[in-house]
Order: C-alpha cells, then sequence, then structure tokens
C-alpha cells in the first residue's frame, strides 16, 4: 500500500507516456533545425500546460530541476536585493537552510517566526516583524509536507506588499493537491515540483510574477536558457511530462480531492477508534485532502515501518531520511521528542483506493499494538 505522495508520487499515466514519447525523440530546444525546433515546440506546449493549471501568464514561469533548486534560486535573488528573510520554523529545508545560510552571521537578516500547536504562524507577530523590517523577502509555504497543514496567505499577503516586501511561497505539496489560481493568490514568487503531483522527479518550476521588482541572479552560469535564469540544455523529457501532470491535474482535480479527503478521514477516523491514544497533528487547521500526521505514543515510528512492511509510509519528510533529530516541524508544534519520534506521515493520492486504506488500517493497528506492547514490556524490565 503506497501511502507516502509527499515524498513522490507515482508517475500519472498521462505523463508517463508523454515523457516516454519525448525520450525517443531527438533535438536539443535551443538549436534551429527541424528536431530542435520540435523539442522546443513540446517544451512550450508544457509551459502552456502548467499556465493553465496556475492560471497565470507562460513568460512566468522558469523551468528548473525541482522545487529545491526554485526555492534557492527565488531566496538568493531576493535575498541580494533585500537583505532580510521572514519565514516560519516550519518550512522545508529547502528553505530554512538556504536562507541560514545568506544570513550567515547577520542575526537580524534572518527572522524565523514560531507556529503555534496547529502549525500555523501567529498573524499579530507576522504584522509586527514585517512592519519592522519593511522591504524583506517574505517565504511562508503554502501547505506543510509533513502534517499538510494550509496557510492562509492572503493576509500574509497584505500585510507583506503593504510594508513593501516581497512574498514567496514554497507550494510544493499544495500544487496539484487542491486549486490554485495566481490571477487570485497575489504572491510574488512561487516554486514547485513536478514528481509531488504526478510528473516525473527531476523537474520543477519557479514562477515570477510579471513587474516583480527581482535583480536576475542565476544560480548556474553557461548560458542564456530560461530567459537568462538558468543556464544548460533543457530537460525535455522531464519538462514534458511536468506539463502532461498539470493538465492531467487540471482535468481531474475536481473529482480527484473531495474523494482523497474522504479516504484520508476514513484512515484517520479508524485508527483513532481503535488506537484512542493516538492523535493526529495539525487537525485543527484546514489541511491538504491527503495528508494526515499521526502520533501514536510508545510505538518508535522507525519500529513501526518496520512492523508493516506492507505500508509505504514515513516518520517525516524524505529529504531529511536518516536524519538522527526528530522532525523540527512537530517539535515547532510543541510536540516532545518522544511523540515526535512516535509520529507516522501517511500521504495519499490519485490513485489511492479505499481497499489499500482499510488494508493499512489493519496494518497499522497490529503493529502499534505490536510495538507498544514489546516496548511495555521492555521498559517493565
Amino acid at each position: 500500500m503506497y501511502l507516502d505522495y509527499n515524498a513522490t508520487a507515482p508517475m500519472r499515466p498521462e505523463a508517463l507516456k508523454a515523457t516516454y514519447d519525448a525520450l525517443q525523440a531527438v533535438g536539443n530546444a535551443s538549436s534551429i533545425h527541424h528536431q530542435g525546433r520540435d523539442a522546443a515546440r513540446r517544451v512550450d506546449q508544457a509551459r502552456r500546460q502548467l499556465a493553465d493549471l496556475l492560471n497565470c501568464s507562460t513568460g512566468e514561469l522558469i523551468f528548473t530541476s525541482g522545487a529545491t533548486e526554485a526555492n534557492n534560486l527565488a531566496l538568493q535573488a531576493a535575498y541580494a536585493q533585500r537583505g532580510v528573510i521572514i519565514t516560519s520554523a516550519v518550512e522545508h529545508p529547502a528553505v530554512l537552510e538556504t536562507a541560514r545560510a545568506l544570513a550567515g552571521d547577520a542575526s537580524e537578516a534572518l527572522i524565523t517566526l514560531p507556529v503555534g500547536s496547529a502549525g500555523q504562524i501567529d498573524p499579530d507577530a507576522f504584522r509586527a516583524a514585517v512592519q519592522r523590517h519593511g522591504a524583506a523577502l517574505v517565504s511562508i509555504m503554502l501547505a506543510n509536507n509533513e502534517t499538510g497543514v494550509i496557510t492562509d496567505l492572503a493576509p500574509v499577503i497584505e500585510a507583506a506588499h503593504a510594508a513593501g516586501a516581497l512574498v514567496h511561497t514554497d507550494a510544493t505539496q499544495y500544487v496539484g493537491r487542491l486549486p490554485l489560481d495566481l490571477g487570485d493568490l497575489a504572491v510574488d514568487l512561487l516554486s514547485l515540483s513536478a514528481h509531488k503531483f504526478g510528473g516525473p522527479q527531476g523537474v520543477g518550476a519557479l514562477f515570477i510574477r510579471r513587474g516583480t521588482p527581482l535583480p536576475q541572479r542565476p544560480l548556474v552560469f553557461g548560458g542564456g536558457h530560461e530567459r537568462g535564469w538558468r543556464a544548460g540544455t533543457l530537460n525535455v523529457p522531464g519538462i514534458v511530462g511536468l506539463g502532461a501532470a498539470a493538465a492531467a491535474v487540471h482535468r481531474q482535480l475536481d473529482d480527484e480531492a473531495p474523494r482523497i479527503t474522504k479516504l484520508r478521514d476514513l484512515l484517520e477516523g479508524e485508527l483513532l477508534a481503535q488506537l484512542p491514544a493516538s492523535h493526529v497533528n495539525g487537525a485543527r487547521a484546514s489541511r491538504l485532502p491527503g495528508v494526515s500526521s499521526i502520533t501514536f505514543p510508545g510505538a518508535p515510528a522507525d519500529a513501526l515501518l518496520a512492523s508493516m512492511p506492507d505500508v509505504a509510509a514515513s516518520d517525516g519528510s524524505a529529504c531529511s531520511a536518516g536524519a538522527p533529530s526528530p522532525s523540527h516541524v512537530l517539535l515547532a508544534m510543541g510536540l516532545s521528542r518522544e511523540a515526535a519520534d512516535s509520529t507516522i506521515r501517511f500521504s495519499l493520492g490519485y490513485a489511492t483506493t479505499e481497499h489499500e486504506i482499510r488494508r493499512a488500517i489493519d496494518a497499522a493497528v497490529r503493529a502499534v499494538t505490536h510495538v507498544q506492547a514489546v516496548m511495555g514490556a521492555t521498559a517493565g524490565n
């Protein structure tokens, strides 16, 4: 039972076919001969498909190797101009580590706002920070990768723009899970990654709103690709797969989101009913349809995952796998180290079935009961 969509989603059939077709073609999208023009046409089509999904202009999209590169590109360019980054304690490491590296030892260059038990920043604390620092860069994620907690960005954007700040959002987990209209959501910069919504790994995009006062600071030099923002031969098959996945999401999302929400609620309801000591992190907040972070007291996550080998789930962010410390997200939300270490993230997606969820429930109940019994016996000795 594959319940780790937040780490990577299975490729959608449409994306798999489009990527395979593009792999069989030859041609550099920068070449002027027939094969090169064909590759460029495929890239242009993918850019239109992504722009249609996001309701933005094709000229506002820069293709990257993924959201990590897009985050780095956005933060580096904006920091060079603004000199201050305001972010939250629950951001993805691709934002937090980049911001720390840019700020260095300048304590006032990085403002990391705490979050409450629901995983959201305090609006008053944010307004105070942005008013104090003015023309800064604000980077607040749209949906958390570990808990699925959604940030209401509208008031954040309003307060930031009133103070003269730019707003970047890491929308990696949100794009493809819920409708997103950049005509309504007035962010200046947005990062995404194809493999979170059924495209191939290794490709993503950065949205830069037209008219955003941002100096061009590429991370890679050596060519004028992507309007000078990113040098290097375009990954045509990956970009084509991203576009096909975006088009599939655009057609199917209205049906997918409510169905996945129903399956998530089934999973949580049954697990909490059969394991009443457990609790869902971020349950009081608005969350993504398919994300469930559940703490099972007395049952370390690594032991749980080993005890249910037929369930592919996670003990946190895939980008932090193997890290010796507990989830920084859960610690920021007020969980103890022991509770954070006893938390599993289940993430569902477009291909998840009710049969898989019911099998996963049974497997999880058996695993938690077994591990708690073993840990209890060990503690008794």
